[in-house]
């Protein structure tokens, strides 16, 4: 009697305790779908900021979409998509709303210009972190193989992850220019150099000539006994503007900056950047936002022409 009493009560409470359970288990589950649909949805936002026309909008929208993404990661970590959105977004904040901006500040408060190039390299560094971690969710340790064997750990990508290695070399190159006191960033250039090659071998198109821009940067800036080179910067850039159909002002802007003003060719400057200005900027959506910085950068560096280009100033000073 005892017994049978005791087994009642037993499966009494283990039923109680089943009802406890059950429905937070399915809350969990429930919760989890939650924050992968969310992940997701904030996932596939990339183009209505790409498509804005408003760049202080976005930069003022941005961080709070970040940090949302940050947070929806804490929830589920392996979220590829949102991995990928994350490391994109970051890194296009970075560049466009701190970077480029400390530059326009440089002649007026250098210290505090100073200070958002270290911001902004922290947030290179930080989006370089989300991108390798998508690439490990299906090549478990290629960040630390792509500095030790860059050619051999670029090999393991295939072609439906040139998105993550496209941002990895992005973020991971644009941390390396901006921390120019950082020679250990340095050494990882080839690391850069070796993502790119692979998503160039894998889909040459991608981005719409993206990876080729990318490119032209990386060809001007590495120097030419590593492998670095102006002239195939230049057909970096001409593929790329074939791609785009000449619909972006990138390739004008990188070209003219990278390497027309280290070869003193203010010709070809002025040149570039008034095509840059020329693009239409609602031709293609997609590529609003990115063609209004462009520009805004490119009349920037029109200003400073007397600056970038001293030879001519020289030679006029000089008397007969």
């Amino acid at each position: 009697m005892f017994e049978r009493r005791a087994h009642g009560r037993g499966a009494v409470c283990g039923a109680a305790l089943l009802a406890l359970v059950i429905p937070w288990l399915a809350g969990c589950s429930v919760r989890r779908v939650a924050v992968r649909s969310l992940g997701h949805a904030m996932a596939s936002t990339a183009d209505v900021f790409a498509g804005d026309e408003d760049p202080e909008l976005v930069a003022q929208a941005l961080p709070f979409a970040l940090k949302t993404m940050e947070g929806l990661l804490a929830q589920d970590p392996t979220n590829r998509a949102l991995l990928l959105a994350t490391a994109r977004g970051f890194t296009q904040y970075a560049h466009a709303f701190v970077k480029q901006p400390a530059d326009l500040l440089e002649a007026v408060d250098y210290e505090r210009a100073e200070d958002e190039r270290q911001r902004a390299l922290k947030l290179f560094l930080r989006a370089r972190g989300y991108a390798l971690r998508g690439l490990e969710t299906t090549h478990p340790g290629i960040g630390e193989r792509l500095v030790a064997d860059p050619a051999a750990a670029a090999a393991e990508i295939g072609r439906e992850e040139v998105d993550l290695a496209y941002w990895a070399a992005a973020s991971w190159g644009a941390a390396i220019a901006s921390g120019k006191d950082r020679p250990e960033l340095l050494a990882d250039l080839p690391a850069v150099r070796a993502l790119l090659e692979r998503a160039l071998a894998l889909d040459e198109g991608w981005g719409g000539g993206a990876i080729h821009e990318a490119f032209i940067s990386l060809e001007a800036a590495t120097p030419a006994a590593f492998g670095g080179s102006p002239e195939r910067a230049r057909e970096h850039f001409a593929r790329a503007v074939e791609l785009t159909g000449g619909n972006a002002a990138g390739p004008y802007v990188t070209l003219a900056e990278s390497v027309a003003v280290p070869a003193q060719d203010r010709v070809e400057f002025e040149e570039l950047l008034g095509k840059a200005q020329a693009v239409d900027v609602d031709a293609v959506p997609v590529r609003r936002l990115a063609n209004v910085l462009a520009q805004r950068r490119a009349r920037w560096l029109l200003s400073r022409a007397d600056e970038l280009f001293f030879e001519e100033e020289q030679e006029e000073a000089t008397p007969p």
